[in-house]
């Protein structure tokens, strides 16, 4: 398995909930640049959520600022409502 990043949404009981992130950024989703910390200008991808074991997570990236949060969670809310 190949490890990829991903943006962890919640935890709960060793199960991590996550959304893909990609370094295509023709593809839709939410930016995300060098400049707030990730290794190239990439797209969190809404669309693709997965649950991973907690044993699978190898480091932390970075940490998203509170506005990418906000903005994570506006779109999340959109798309459950």
């Amino acid at each position: 398995m190949k490890k990829r990043p991903a943006l962890v949404l919640f935890e709960e009981f060793g199960n991590i909930i996550c959304a893909a992130i990609t370094s295509n950024i023709e593809m839709k989703g939410i930016s995300l640049t060098k400049k707030e910390g990730a290794i190239t200008d990439s797209i969190i991808k809404l669309n693709y959520i997965f649950t991973i074991s907690e044993h699978m997570i190898n480091r932390l990236l970075f940490k998203l600022s509170e506005e990418k949060i906000n903005i994570v969670k506006e779109e999340l809310i959109k798309k459950i409502t």
